[in-house]
């Protein structure tokens, strides 16, 4: 019933457009863990007015079966910025549909009455005790895309296989229910609720439980940049340094205020590089701030740079921002432990792909690592079952710029981890030291760890298909690489088939996906690589590591012998040229 799709429809039954009216109908967009991901725009591959009732309708079906008390519990329902004029869809909009589809069947929802950081819907659900939470987000996709992010009861991403049985649920409920384009009619209801001023004061006092230095905050002369990249994240950063007593830091004007065109970014995606940060580097060197903060639109990521001492800036990755912030978090953990037997119940996690940083930290100071798949839908759920069991989760990253800082939001966070970030840095400052002093020292104290990633694009499922068979059949049948050009290969794991060639029963101990690809490649000389296949974009990532023990200080010879490796697994194992496959560039 939206005008704007329906004539867009019309216009291409008038036109013949077979070809067109094939992308838009051949087929339905897929609900996974990560809910959906797509082009806003007609049809029921994209995102859309219908596509938002049909999958709510799913939703509420599989929550009624799965809670007895749905009607007095109530879900969650958040949304970012995002607008699309020419198909007369946006967040706000999807947002309210979904909350009138759950209106209709007597269920209580909370939804946000204005845009709000992705992590503001897994908080809501743990703090108001909540069924379930709906966030309407593409993250830091392109600006034409939208999204649809699903959270369960324990305020973690659903994992399979609630996937599947809301799949099933939203095939069997696409007829729209009556009244399902009327979502006027929530206004009036005594069923909706706003709970924006309550979770903005009670999420802002959960997080000052991990500010441990107010009188530095107070004092420090340390200047902080912070760019929202036209997202949610402006409003509650600043909130966010009020809260630790830091002064508030500069906002990149022309980023600051929510916009779905993204007009000064090619990519709305702090993770791309400099690019996006250009604008922020110039705010910086005008008003004299040493450290950069970036959150992508919707605020659960983090990138941070630093002005270095030859007057050039550090962007740093992923893995060294997790190696300075587990490093940070323990420490204050410490100093404010003096229970040595406690140290016993302390975890930190992170994904299979990202850094093994941590792992050796906690070899060291004595606190349990562990590590799960891909995804904060992973680290989010085992951080859960962990605390059941009275155990103290104290960090979680992931190599994709996100941060799970604080035990009360059981996701990526941007928010908190800008502020903890900014924290550490006016506590280092005292010191004498900067961000990347100090992950030098870090590096020096546990073994240096340097890492590299990248991805190739590739728009053809058939091709990455045949990417990853041509590595499981590579001398014959059922027979993986022996070596990669002149790095011989001493282990294989694929969490697509099961297969880990170093476990006794050859079986993987991670959990397994057919529907994903993913081998990672153990090399003679102790460097790691990872192969995988994106569950949002058309990307095959990947993700090398090269291990010292602490004392091996060549870091140069380290950084030689990783790129060595990388451009060998690019050469031999991708096959670019052969491929057609695209590059990332800059």
């Amino acid at each position: 019933q939206n005008p704007k799709t329906s004539a867009i429809v019309k216009q291409l039954v008038a036109e013949g457009n077979a070809g067109e009216l094939q992308k838009y109908f051949g087929s339905r967009m897929e609900f996974g863990t990560a809910g959906l991901r797509a082009a806003m725009g007609a049809g029921i591959s994209h995102m859309n007015d219908l596509t938002i009732i049909q999958t709510t309708q799913g939703f509420c079906r599989y929550l009624e079966k799965n809670f007895s008390d749905l009607k007095k519990r109530g879900v969650v329902i958040g949304f970012d910025a995002r607008a699309h004029p020419s198909s007369g869809g946006s967040s706000k909009r999807f947002a309210r549909l979904a909350a009138n589809t759950f209106i209709s069947q007597g269920v209580p929802v909370y939804l946000f009455s204005d845009i709000t950081p992705t992590p503001f819907v897994p908080y809501t659900v743990t703090h108001l005790k909540l069924c379930a939470g709906i966030m309407v987000t593409a993250s830091h996709n392109p600006k034409q895309d939208n999204g649809y992010k699903v959270y369960w009861e324990n305020g973690a991403q659903i994992i399979s296989p609630h996937d599947k049985g809301i799949s099933q649920a939203i095939e069997e409920n696409q007829e729209p229910w009556p009244q399902a384009w009327d979502d006027k009619l929530i206004d009036s209801s005594l069923l909706l609720h706003d709970p924006y001023a309550t979770v903005n004061k009670e999420y802002f006092k959960d997080i000052q439980k991990q500010c441990f230095h107010r009188n530095i905050n107070k004092e420090t002369n340390l200047k902080f940049v912070h760019t929202s990249v036209h997202g949610v994240g402006h409003k509650f950063v600043q909130l966010a340094f009020k809260a630790f007593d830091l002064s508030p830091p500069f906002a990149v004007p022309e980023q600051r205020d929510p916009d779905p065109e993204f007009p000064t970014v090619k990519y709305p995606n702090p993770e791309e590089g400099k690019g996006v940060l250009t604008l922020s580097f110039a705010l910086a060197e005008k008003d004299g701030a040493k450290i950069i903060l970036a959150n992508d639109p919707d605020a659960d990521r983090l990138a941070v740079a630093e002005k270095q001492e030859s007057g050039e800036w550090k962007v740093f990755s992923g893995n060294e921002l997790g190696a300075l912030l587990g490093w940070w978090i323990f420490t204050c953990w410490k100093n404010h432990n003096s229970d040595t037997c406690a140290i016993k119940d302390v975890y930190m996690l992170s994904s299979t792909v990202s850094s093994k940083i941590l792992r050796a930290i906690a070899l060291k100071e004595g606190f349990h690592f562990e590590e799960t798949l891909t995804g904060f839908k992973w680290m989010g759920n085992r951080a859960k079952q962990l605390m059941d069991q009275g155990k103290a989760v104290l960090f979680a990253f992931e190599e994709a710029i996100g941060y799970m800082c604080c035990p009360a939001v059981l996701d990526k966070d941007g928010v908190s981890a800008a502020v903890i970030t900014a924290e550490m840095a006016s506590f280092l400052a005292t010191r004498n030291l900067s961000l990347s002093q100090q992950l030098k020292a870090v590096y020096d104290e546990y073994g240096f760890h340097v890492t590299k990633a990248s991805y190739f694009i590739c728009h053809d499922p058939k091709v990455i298909q045949q990417l990853f068979d041509n590595l499981r059949n590579f001398d014959g049948k059922n027979t993986y690489p022996k070596s990669c050009g002149r790095f011989k290969v001493s282990g294989i794991r694929d969490l697509t088939t099961g297969y880990d060639s170093s476990q006794p029963d050859r079986k993987a101990i991670l959990p397994t996906s057919k529907s994903s690809q993913m081998i990672t490649f153990t090399f003679a000389n102790g460097g790691v690589a990872t192969m995988r296949t994106s569950g949002t974009e058309p990307k095959i990532k990947y993700y090398s590591e090269l291990c010292a023990p602490p004392g091996n200080s060549d870091v140069e010879q380290l950084k030689k012998e990783l790129d060595e490796l990388v451009n060998a697994l690019e050469e031999h194992f991708f096959q670019p040229e052969k491929n057609n496959l695209q590059r990332k560039t800059e």
